[in-house]
């Protein structure tokens, strides 16, 4: 006999909480791969046109340029732990290639990148592309498939304001619970 699902909706009560896309006050930084050029030009403008929309000023914004993809994770942490920045854009392209190179490199830029962000604290966004073939990262560079510069843009805001947001009910909440070790003074 089969089981039947049981569908469950939110109560009304519970709260949820997430980030705005208003960037104005945060600090961001831009980790761009050189190499494939042509295409993470076009990715870095439009991080940087995404950023501007939602607020952010030039003065907020850091761009630090590396060979290739698979030094973005490492910047992305050095830059991280200047404290410099709120949220961190990740931006490159791999092509596939004919040997098993373009395998390694996107596990261990995806990885690099993730382990940046769980170590530092400090959201990192993926704009890296990783395409089958120029035609592929050309759309997905403003082409054909929107802009992937643009979409990390707008995720790394969206962490920077969450990361703020979690920050000021975490606070909140620590100031509400008495705190360990000191006794209460009994009122007679």
């Amino acid at each position: 006999m089969a089981k039947k699902i049981r569908i469950e909706r939110p109560r009304a009560s519970r709260r949820s909480t997430q980030g705005s896309l208003n960037a104005a006050g945060h600090r961001f930084g831009i980790v761009v791969s050189r190499f494939n050029a042509f295409i993470t030009e076009r990715l870095l403008q439009s991080a940087i046109d995404a950023l501007r929309r939602t607020g952010a000023k030039d003065k907020d914004i850091l761009i630090v340029r590396v060979p290739g993809s698979f030094e973005i994770p490492s910047a992305s942490r050095a830059l991280a732990k200047t404290g410099k920045v709120e949220a961190i854009i990740c931006l490159g392209c791999l092509l596939r290639g004919e040997t098993a190179n373009y395998e390694h490199i996107c596990a261990e830029v995806t990885r690099g990148v993730g382990q940046a962000a769980q170590e530092t604290g400090v959201p990192h966004s993926w704009g890296v592309l990783t395409c089958d073939n120029l035609e592929q990262a050309i759309d997905r560079a403003g082409l054909k498939s929107g802009n992937k510069g643009f979409e990390a843009a707008l995720a790394a805001v969206e962490m920077a304001a969450l990361a703020q947001q979690l920050s000021a009910t975490s606070s909140k909440l620590q100031a509400t619970r008495p705190q360990r070790g000191k006794k209460r003074s009994r009122r007679r």
